[in-house]
């Protein structure tokens, strides 16, 4: 059967885009839905990725994996999914047979391929176009009360959460929710447990704004922001930093030590991908801290290895995320994690070529863009 073409945006040369009106339409496999995309944010990797500098963007490639849709049609052997279903889903397609899928590591899958990316060894065409087609494993149903715009953030959100979950050792998580059995009869008056240490996130850009309100929501006590823009620090405030610094600050490091106590924080989460702010994620934590690392903007960076040697600091690296969907999903919603202060633009697709210049470009202080093809 032949599939209509459809409209995608697609990277074509170094940070040059068509609005192809004739892209051919993916036909739904064994297993996989077809998503008519209502919407999908403009992710940091695909700006980072557009001028071909990194690698994972070659051309010719549609892009975009922050997104969200309504399935619109089924393949051979689907269940547990009908038409209509409005649904979000992992920006990862993992194979869910290997010993990291069975183990929950599905983020490292051996054979796994990123939603809108092409590394070289595959080519995986993603959101930025009126339709896709995935393997219903990796879909999440989204409320009716929640909009395409904000369910388009899910896969930030828990990239931010599982950063979160993998700074163990410390007496943190989900502030206490009393039960039935605990609360008196025709009511309660407890009030929320709040557990944890202190955190200092370096970056406040999108998704360190995200990490510092997942921070928040799981009972961490104190977050400290760190960045080079002051208006990002001024929402980084808004969104539950209890202190900000510009990075520009001489002796940050020993500052941020002095007012956690004299030590330092009990876990730092880097979220740029330099140099300067791995330095002082790693300066700013007490002996026997972790250091979480999300940023991936730079392939090598200097290590400041007798510090962590000689003061016993865990670095852990911080890969997409690994089953926080649903967690990510109730939080937009209830509102314990925002994202309406972080999303700068809706736009449709016809716009996108526009849009992604003006993120490249970072004049204006843009967080998050979503397109719409619909």
């Amino acid at each position: 059967m032949i599939r209509p073409p459809m409209k995608a945006l697609v990277l074509t040369a170094p940070s040059e885009f068509n609005y192809d009106l004739n892209f051919p339409e993916p036909t739904p496999a064994a297993g996989e839905v077809l998503v008519k995309v209502q919407a999908c944010g403009i992710c940091g990797s695909d700006i980072h990725g557009m001028d071909g500098r990194s690698g994972r963007r070659q051309m010719p490639i549609v892009m975009g994996h922050e997104a969200a849709g309504e399935i619109i049609g089924l393949g051979e052997g689907v269940s547990g999914w009908n038409l209509g279903d409005r649904v979000t889903f992992d920006s990862t397609e993992y194979c869910g047979e290997c010993d990291e899928c069975k183990q929950g590591f599905v983020n490292l899958c051996p054979n796994r391929r990123v939603l809108g990316v092409s590394p070289g060894e595959y080519r995986r065409h993603g959101c930025f176009a009126e339709k896709i087609a995935l393997p219903s494993r990796i879909l999440y149903r989204i409320p009716e009360a929640l909009s395409y715009e904000k369910a388009a953030f899910a896969e930030p959100v828990s990239i931010a959460l599982h950063a979160v979950n993998l700074a163990d050792g410390i007496e943190v998580g989900e502030a206490f929710a009393p039960t039935e059995d605990h609360c008196h009869e025709g009511g309660c008056d407890c009030e929320p447990e709040a557990k944890g240490g202190i955190a200092v996130v370096v970056g406040a850009g999108l998704i360190g704004l995200l990490v510092i309100q997942a921070l928040k929501a799981r009972g961490w006590e104190k977050v400290i922001a760190v960045d080079l823009d002051d208006k990002r620090l001024e929402l980084a405030l808004k969104l539950g930093a209890a202190e900000v610094f510009n990075a520009k600050q001489e002796g940050l490091a020993m500052h941020i030590r002095k007012i956690c106590g004299g030590d330092g924080a009990d876990a730092s989460f880097e979220v740029v991908g330099a140099a300067a702010p791995l330095d002082l994620a790693i300066r700013s934590v007490r002996k026997g801290g972790q250091v979480v690392l999300i940023g991936n903007l730079q392939p090598n960076t200097p290590f400041p290895l007798q510090e962590v040697v000689t003061r016993q600091i865990t670095i852990k690296g911080s890969c997409s995320c690994a089953g926080e969907y649903p967690e990510a999903i109730r939080r937009i919603q209830d509102g314990s994690i925002q994202v309406e202060p972080l999303l700068s633009a809706v736009a449709p697709l016809a716009e996108g070529a526009g849009w992604f210049k003006r993120l490249y470009d970072n004049k204006e202080g843009l967080l998050k863009v979503v397109l719409q093809p619909a």
